[in-house]
This record gives structure tokens, C-alpha cells and sequence, in this order.
């Protein structure tokens, strides 16, 4: 069986996702699901659907709706969450929501969300109940995760591990749903399927640590403002794992220098990352990402495979969090 890098994988994918057509009327209601599917996403969950699948099969042409529908679920999500977070901007440019309003980017969402549908119901037959199970399980775990996100604005402390289990929901679900839904289309047995789906979660924790640590620690050339996070007073693992640290002077200071109006921008994220580094959380935090990072290539290792078969997928999941490997 032929063996595809990442990026002839989402290649292929940006191929045939762009060739879905949408129809032209009514105008505000196809324009925005357009515009929000066009290309400058990372295609980072179909990517991992298709090599999960080229893991047991090469038959990729079996596999692009599926991702088609996992890209389009995830950008329905993305829809509704700038409504919820009154984001002005997605992708470095304005959002859905903010181009063309609140009803148009709910209306415009539900209808991406029913495409999705309608692209998973083109996968063989054969393994339709199984995919759409695992398709089902995802989306609803998907809300759950955005609702506690939401529930976390409203308090005062978040634990470490309810974080951490409120963005495997968020984040981690939506991948583990791309790669097993892929290893499901190859016809995997279900012990690499098990497999599969915890290495996705494990590197979607990873992941998302990671893009933590550079809201604060990152570089502007990534197109993100440094310490975004800490002046949106957003429970990130970095503040939780602060605030679970911290003594009560420490904690005044990050509960109140977000907040506070005779300060500058860079005055508060000064005050907050100070006291990330007395209480050395980047490294804290690093570690984190390497565990996590660890626990899901371990999963790599046991699949039945031969090993240079997970070469591909190896490598892409290194390069989603900065690594060579």
C-alpha cells in the first residue's frame, strides 16, 4: 500500500473540498458558509482523518467526504463560538459574525452542520452505523466541552484537572473523532481504532498546551498578540495552574491586573506573566506538553502496523506542536 505525506493528504483534501459546490441563493445565507470554508484553515482534523485511513488502506478517494464533513462540522463550531465570545476576528480577518451579523451566522452555521451531515452520509454503507456513532459522539462531547469552557467565565476558580478535562471536550474530541472515524473507513480492528482515538486525544491536550503557552510566550509573527489570554481574564492552563499555586498576594494580582483601568495593556500582561515565572509555570506547563506528547506517539507504537507505516502521521503530529519529531 502506497504510503502519503501529510501534505500530499491535504492536498488532496484542499481538492476536493474546494470543488463542493454551495449553492448561489439566497446569497446571505451560502456566501458566509463560502467564505468561512474557504481556504486559510489549518485542515489539521481532515488531515488526520486521512492518515489514520492510509494507515490500513489506500484507497483515499473512500475517505475525502468523511473529512469533508469532520472540516465542515468544525467550522459550523467556529461559526457559533464567535457569536458566544463577540469575536470580531477569525483567521486574520473578520469573523462570520461580525461581516454579516448574528442571525445570518446561526442560520448560515445550521446549514453548515446539516452539510456535514450530508457529506458523511456519501461514506460506504457498510461502515455508515460506525462512523456516524463515532461522528454523533463527537459533535455532542464537542458541546459539552464549550459549555463548560463558557461555565469557567463565571468562576472565580477553575481546578487543573477540570481544565484539563474541559479542553479534551473542546479540542482533543474533535481530532480523536477525525482518526478514528478514519481508521473506521480502512476497516481497522478495534483495538487499533482504541488506539487511535486515545493518541488523538493525548496530542489534542498537547496541542492545545501548547497554543496556552504561546498566547504568553509565543511570538507575534505566529499571528496571535501576545498575552491575548491573560488580558481577556481567559482560565487557561497557564492561570489555572498559577492560581492553583500561587499564594494569596499572587493570586490578587492575576485575578485583578486584567481588570484594571489605570494600567496599559502591557502593564497587565507583565504583572500576570511575572508571576507565571516566579512560580516557573512555562516550564510547568512544558512539561505538561511533553507527557502528553509521550503518551500519544506510545499509542503509535502499539498499533499493528508496521512501524513505517505511522511514519507520516508521526511526523505530522511532531510538526503540530513544534517539533522536528
Amino acid at each position: 500500500m502506497k504510503i502519503h505525506t501529510a501534505e500530499t493528504l491535504a492536498q488532496m483534501f484542499e481538492d476536493h473540498f474546494l470543488q463542493m459546490r454551495t449553492p448561489d441563493d439566497p446569497e446571505n445565507l451560502y456566501a458566509p458558509i463560502r467564505y468561512a470554508l474557504g481556504e486559510g484553515g489549518k485542515r489539521m482534523r481532515p488531515t488526520l482523518l486521512l492518515l489514520s485511513y492510509n494507515l490500513f488502506g489506500d484507497n483515499m478517494a473512500q475517505a475525502l467526504d468523511a473529512a469533508a464533513a469532520i472540516e465542515t462540522f468544525h467550522n459550523f463550531t467556529l461559526l457559533h463560538d464567535d457569536i458566544m465570545d463577540n469575536a470580531s476576528m477569525r483567521r486574520g480577518r473578520p469573523s462570520v459574525y461580525a461581516k454579516w451579523g448574528e442571525n445570518v451566522a446561526i442560520l448560515s452555521g445550521d446549514a453548515m452542520l446539516i452539510n456535514a451531515y450530508a457529506a458523511l452520509q456519501r461514506v460506504p454503507a457498510a461502515v455508515l452505523p460506525q462512523v456516524l456513532h463515532a461522528f454523533n459522539s463527537m459533535a455532542a462531547q464537542v458541546c459539552e466541552g464549550q459549555q463548560y469552557d463558557m461555565d469557567f467565565e463565571q468562576r472565580n476558580k477553575v481546578s487543573v484537572v477540570d481544565y484539563m478535562h474541559m479542553i479534551e471536550l473542546k479540542t482533543s474530541v474533535l481530532l480523536a473523532g477525525a482518526t478514528t472515524i478514519g481508521a473506521l473507513l480502512a476497516g481497522a480492528s478495534d483495538d487499533d481504532v482504541r488506539h487511535l482515538h486515545r493518541f488523538a486525544i493525548e496530542l489534542g491536550l498537547a496541542f492545545q498546551l501548547q497554543d496556552d503557552l504561546l498566547d504568553s510566550y509565543g511570538d507575534e509573527r505566529l499571528g496571535k498578540k501576545i498575552g491575548g489570554d491573560i488580558l481577556e481574564g481567559k482560565q487557561t492552563y497557564l492561570m489555572v495552574t498559577a492560581m492553583s499555586n500561587a499564594d494569596e498576594g499572587q493570586r490578587e494580582v492575576l485575578r485583578t491586573a486584567p481588570h484594571r483601568d489605570d494600567w496599559s495593556d502591557e502593564q497587565k500582561i507583565a504583572a500576570v506573566k511575572a508571576v507565571y515565572d516566579t512560580l516557573d509555570v512555562p516550564h510547568l506547563t512544558e512539561q505538561q506538553i511533553n507527557i502528553r506528547f509521550a503518551r500519544a506517539t506510545a499509542m503509535l507504537d502499539a498499533l499493528s502496523v508496521p512501524a513505517e507505516r505511522t511514519e507520516s502521521l508521526r511526523t505530522y503530529a511532531a510538526s503540530l506542536i513544534g517539533r522536528k519529531r
